[in-house]
């Protein structure tokens, strides 16, 4: 498959765009009001419609609401709810399919005030920014964004980057370790730029996963912004249910998806998810 360079750019162009409005948004309340379009095109050096394409992207994704008249505003938090509410056991089998990958962007850069949060180093400090096309039996499925600490893989090559397990590269060529993953999915839909890398219509649905890893440490080692197509890609997840251990009795709830009472009270739950790849018609 031939990559479009000119759809290529403009998808990390918009994350880009994307990223700093994100900023905005996480230094505000519910209901602020964030700058025009105009002021943000002048900061962040973008044209009307790039900047429009991120921002339609979050109003679509509820973290931002347009008022006709009035501008745009953070939208209200949206409500969390947990599947697994204490540690337990947690695995990810291999998804179906030949995985590959196509590095589309590669470099060293400034974390960022958003993105150091998540890796808890200064915004100065220098990560390594990775933008990947990711492909199963060479057709596209994905589009990742990675930001790892620059300290930890310096010298972290494009082959690595394109083959293979990068958990496995991390541990056997660079010493790390990776312990832990804490990962959220929510349904969104492609840009005309991400439709074009993914070979499927615009505003087809998508999921998108955000992803922090940290090593037996407890240091943060990875975080990623990954786009997965909606029409080939689907979550399949399985819960184990143990024998209940002597401890006080948990308060009232149940877990998504599961009538409350088919639970034993306080016995431990193991959830492992795995990736099926749908055939293509």
């Amino acid at each position: 498959m031939e990559i479009d360079r000119a759809a290529s750019g403009a998808v990390l162009k918009r994350e880009r765009v994307r990223d700093a409005i994100l900023e905005l948004i996480e230094e505000r309340r519910p209901g602020d009001a964030i700058p025009s379009e105009r002021s943000l095109c002048a900061r962040l050096h973008v044209s009307r419609p790039t900047l429009r394409a991120a921002v339609d992207e979050l109003v679509l994704a509820g973290l931002l609401v347009r008022e006709h008249g009035r501008g745009m505003f953070v939208a209200a938090e949206k409500i969390t709810q947990e599947l697994v509410s204490e540690r337990n056991s947690f695995a990810v089998p291999p998804a179906a399919g030949v995985w590959t990958s196509r590095v589309l962007e590669s470099r060293t850069l400034p974390a960022g005030a958003r993105v150091g949060r998540r890796l808890r180093v200064s915004p100065a400090a220098r990560i390594r920014y990775v933008a990947r096309l990711r492909l199963v039996d060479g057709s596209p499925m994905a589009i990742e964004h990675l930001h790892i600490p620059a300290g930890l893989v310096p010298d972290l090559t494009g082959a690595e980057l394109e083959q293979g397990d990068l958990y496995e590269h991390f541990r056997d060529h660079h010493g790390v370790r990776v312990s832990e993953a804490v990962q959220s999915i929510e349904p969104t839909v492609v840009t005309r730029a991400e439709a074009e890398l993914l070979d499927v219509p615009e505003l087809s649905p998508a999921l998108l996963f955000e992803r922090l890893t940290t090593d037996t440490g407890d240091r943060p080692v990875e975080y990623v912004r990954s786009l997965y197509r909606g029409d080939r890609y689907r979550i399949v997840s399985r819960l184990a249910l143990g024998p209940a251990p002597l401890r006080p009795k948990p308060p009232e709830g149940h877990h998504p998806g599961i009538p409350p009472g088919d639970l034993t009270p306080g016995a431990p739950v193991t959830f492992s998810t795995r990736g099926v790849v749908q055939n293509g018609g």
